[in-house]
């Protein structure tokens, strides 16, 4: 009998949480198989199979269980199931397709608790309050109402014959707790301030507007706003040292290289992926990583390594068409970057009034180490070089800064 215990997904992690079993106690199971998704306070992992045999699951979901601690137990002894047979390919999806027909015809002997059946405790409480196990929602295994779900639910307001109001409880994921920490922990030992600016968007929008098939056509990535801004933020951090530094006891570290953090929505919420060395990518070297960071926390793949280090955030609440915010820092970080949506507004041009492309930006930061002058400096900086790209960001040959 094989135990499998968890293994660590990095340092100064020391539980994960089991997010999902992904195969049912008593199912065969092959070595790599991925069994579980586990999530830690940074990332969401899948757990393989370390051995081919019966398995016996040993957490439920949800539970928190300390790196080292046995999951579950692989019986290596157990015969193979009559149909199937091991293959060079891919255990994990080998299996699916038996899972999902065991999902589409569930056994007809017992009801499943996966319907949302209430347990006899729960029942009972229920019958008492004269609410239908329809109108509340399962927190249990597989769905099952449990004691606590009948003891909290709430009946309906108005008649018999009213609309039924529900609610659900779900529990916050470890990752989810952990950036709730995060936010509350920069909201508290940070003195953080905010400073706007306005960005007229209207030169890069002709820049891509010319080049951006010909850059897709060579590269294979498109020129987005994300590559105009990370290299605008790169030139802003070597004019203003400060921004690209953190508060580390009694001292200020100041870092020479610009690993640039970049938040994004993932499947399991915020996820701050890192572009490293951004000061030596080109605008073809940051689309690439963007879209290969941004597929990789979409997909769950992100690593622990791949979001730690950054020295300084951008984030784009635009795309959800914020159109201002006041972005947290993410510590241990001291800066920033908001980006927004893009709305032509009336703007004044050499004494008349046209319409134009414009982006509120933002920029939050720690007071305790960074000055009102070094702030707005850096804001203006980037404001610079997103309203003048071919002169400081292309040095003045699109062709050769895009690599065309």
């Amino acid at each position: 009998m094989l135990e499998m215990k968890v293994p660590s997904p990095g340092e100064s992690i020391t539980e994960v949480e089991i997010a999902q079993w992904l195969v049912q106690d008593g199912d065969y199971v092959e070595k790599d198989q991925a069994i579980a998704e586990v999530d830690s306070d940074k990332a969401t992992l899948e757990l393989p199979a370390e051995a081919s045999g019966v398995i016996t699951l040993k957490a439920e979901e949800g539970d928190a269980v300390a790196v080292g601690a046995v999951v579950c137990l692989i019986d290596t002894t157990a015969a193979r199931p009559e149909g199937t047979s091991a293959t060079t390919d891919s255990p994990s999806k080998e299996k699916q397709p038996a899972k999902a027909t065991a999902i589409q015809t569930p056994p007809t002997t017992k009801e499943s608790y996966a319907t949302g059946t209430p347990s006899p405790a729960a029942k009972k409480i229920l019958d008492e309050k004269s609410i239908t196990s329809t109108s509340v929602s399962g927190t249990g295994r597989d769905g099952r109402i449990t004691k606590h779900d009948a003891l909290n639910a709430v009946p309906s307001m108005g008649s018999v014959g009213s609309k039924i109001r529900g609610e659900s409880r779900t529990k916050l994921s470890m990752l989810r707790r952990k950036v709730a920490e995060r936010l509350v922990e920069a909201k508290n030992t940070t003195a953080m301030l905010t400073t706007f600016n306005e960005v007229d968007m209207g030169p890069i929008f002709a820049l891509r507007k010319e080049y951006k098939e010909t850059f897709k056509a060579k590269h294979g990535v498109g020129l987005g706003f994300m590559s105009f801004f990370t290299l605008a933020v790169v030139r802003a951090l070597e004019l203003y040292p400060s921004v690209n530094s953190m508060i580390d006891g009694k001292e200020m570290l100041t870092y020479d290289y610009k690993d640039i953090s970049i938040a994004v929505s993932g499947p399991k919420g915020l996820m701050v992926p890192v572009i490293r060395n951004a000061e030596n990518l080109t605008f073809r070297g940051v689309e690439a990583e963007v879209k290969r960071l941004a597929i990789r926390a979409r997909d769950g793949q992100i690593t622990v390594d791949e979001m730690t280090g950054g020295t300084f955030t951008i984030s784009n609440g635009g795309v959800f068409g914020s159109m201002l915010s006041t972005p947290i820092i993410n510590p241990p970080q001291s800066g920033i970057l908001g980006m927004h949506n893009i709305v032509e507004r009336p703007v004044v041009k050499e004494g008349a009034v046209v319409i134009a492309p414009i982006m509120y930006v933002a920029l939050s930061y720690d007071h305790r180490i960074i000055d009102g002058k070094e702030s707005v400096g850096f804001l203006v900086a980037v404001k610079e070089a997103l309203e003048n790209p071919t002169e400081l960001l292309m040095h003045s040959d699109v062709e050769k800064a895009l690599e065309l």
